[in-house]
């Protein structure tokens, strides 16, 4: 299994973003493999602000309604269990700028046992529980 972080949406779907081949390279070689994408509606809900904010509405519903009719993601959602313990680590990194949504996608990948986060954001490194793709 591979966690699909913000990053890799934003790097997948825009074409002038400096990982963008390196993102599609990635995400190919996940599904030639078998391995199985997932998500969490917290990653997804930064996604589509982000594209609206820097793309448009028209680009963020597209993004969205191609990930809707997919079956090759997963979408788990951050339940109250995973908030409290992600507000745990939220509260205790202070020496990191982890943002919430960091944490809860590290929180759900310890409880599913993720070991990989498709990402290019330094913070799952910094983190240091899981393997990070394609960063090196």
């Amino acid at each position: 299994m591979v966690f699909v972080d913000t990053s890799a949406f934003l790097a997948i779907e825009n074409r002038r973003d400096v990982h963008h081949i390196q993102a599609l390279d990635f995400k190919d070689s996940c599904l030639k493999a078998g391995q199985m994408l997932i998500t969490s509606d917290y990653v997804l809900d930064e996604s589509y602000t982000i594209i609206r904010l820097r793309a448009g509405h028209r680009i963020a519903v597209q993004f969205g309604e191609a990930l809707r009719a997919s079956h090759l993601l997963r979408v788990e959602f951050i339940t109250p269990e995973i908030i409290e313990k992600a507000w745990h680590l939220f509260k205790d990194f202070t020496e990191h700028d982890f943002s919430f949504t960091d944490c809860t996608s590290f929180v759900l990948m310890e409880r599913l046992h993720i070991p990989t986060a498709f990402t290019f954001d330094a913070h799952f490194k910094e983190y240091g529980r899981f393997q990070v793709k394609p960063l090196s």
